[in-house]
């Protein structure tokens, strides 16, 4: 009896083991441009870019003027020898007066010593107190040295102009040359200044942007000084210290200007989940997976090319059948084939999708449709934390 009860419970194991789902994933690497804050209607998609700067400085201005310094050195040479001499000859002048004054007072601490007592003399000369002649080192003349000319190091100075400057100004996926969204920035210099043994500085830099002629936006950037070195302006290199305030600049213009008007590409990860496919029960699932992830690998860096447009096109039928896979999910029957496992996995798909797409109100209403079925989803330790993780995507700022 006991041998008939164990072949039935290895009997119904297997059959279940048969009928579970196996879910199993992939992982995907994509490009995705992060939406901006002002959509331009394609045939608006145009930029140009104008920078007033005081900013007109070329490779040979540097040299020439690097050359110029060298020759005013070596004419000055000359006289600098003539002072450091003269320098040293008072130098000189007065170390006959420190000798002279050593001396008497030399003079003066013996003969008080020598009416001491013996007793006295022994005591002070025992702490070392006894008077000695201490006579000053002579002066050292160092003779300048004679100037040298070196090439300047060009990556130290801002080498650039306007044009130079309005080229640095990109907009992602917006194309340069009509005057459809037009940029004006204006540039000051650096500005340094000294507190507390610190070097600060600012840049105050203006952005009027125009849209078909009229202002759409402007905001004023760098006014207030930063700390740029820990040591004053006197012991810092000016130029290389500009270089990169400059540098920082046109990085905070560009990051602003695209995050209003261009497509940030981004390069992401995304692992999807698939069920296994048992005798074609889950054909249209294994369907979705294979749009959705062989059209995430087509996006290109630039979202308005036509294979990216495809591909969110075609990837949008992978994301209908997980839709309306949905809408005949048995949470309360374990053994369905479209069970309560099945509707997890295609929801975690769903929410991720589009959080790596930043589609994020796309994705929260899948998260919100998700926790009404929780009551019937028993999630792992992993998956929970899985959708924390997400939520808190899906509601940054």
């Amino acid at each position: 009896m006991t041998k008939y009860y164990l072949l039935a419970l290895l009997f119904i194991t297997s059959f279940q083991i048969v009928l579970s789902q196996s879910i199993t994933g992939e992982k995907v690497e994509f490009n995705v441009s992060q939406t901006p804050e002002i959509s331009l209607p394609a045939e608006q998609q145009f930029y140009a870019v104008t920078v007033n700067s005081p900013y007109n400085i070329t490779t040979e201005d540097v040299i020439a003027q690097s050359k110029n310094d060298f020759q005013n050195e070596l004419d000055n040479y000359g006289q600098k020898v003539i002072e450091s001499e003269a320098e040293y000859k008072i130098k000189l002048e007065q170390h006959e007066t420190d000798i002279t004054l050593a001396k008497e007072k030399f003079a003066l601490e013996s003969k008080e010593f020598s009416e001491l007592s013996l007793l006295e003399r022994l005591a002070l000369t025992d702490q070392g107190k006894k008077p000695a002649l201490v006579l000053p080192n002579r002066p050292t003349y160092y003779k300048p040295a004679e100037p040298i000319y070196k090439d300047p190091n060009l990556s130290d100075y801002v080498i650039v102009d306007n044009t130079i400057l309005s080229g640095q100004i990109m907009i992602n996926g917006l194309e340069r040359g009509q005057n459809i969204l037009n940029i004006l920035v204006e540039l000051d210099k650096v500005n340094f200044q000294d507190n507390a043994g610190q070097s600060f500085a600012n840049q105050p830099t203006q952005i009027v942007v125009t849209l078909n002629g009229e202002e759409e936006f402007k905001i004023d950037l760098f006014t207030e000084f930063e700390m740029i070195s820990n040591y004053p302006t006197n012991n810092i290199n000016k130029n290389r210290e500009e270089k990169q305030y400059l540098e920082k600049v046109i990085k905070q213009i560009n990051q602003l200007l695209n995050e209003r008007y261009g497509f940030i590409n981004q390069r992401k990860s995304l692992y999807l989940e698939v069920v296994k496919n048992r005798k074609n029960t889950y054909d249209e699932l294994e369907k979705a997976h294979i749009y959705v992830l062989t059209n995430l690998k087509k996006i290109q860096k630039d979202p308005n090319s036509r294979m990216t447009i495809s591909a969110m096109e075609n990837m949008q039928k992978g994301i209908a059948i997980w839709n309306n896979t949905l809408t005949f999910i048995d949470y309360k029957d374990s053994k369905a084939d479209y069970n309560a496992k099945i509707a997890q996995y295609v929801y975690f798909n769903l929410i991720k999708l589009h959080v790596a797409l930043n589609r994020k109100v796309e994705a929260e209403k899948y998260l919100n449709d998700l926790q009404e079925n929780l009551v019937n989803i028993k999630l792992s330790y992993d998956d929970e934390k899985t959708l924390e993780r997400l939520e808190q995507e899906i509601y940054k700022n």
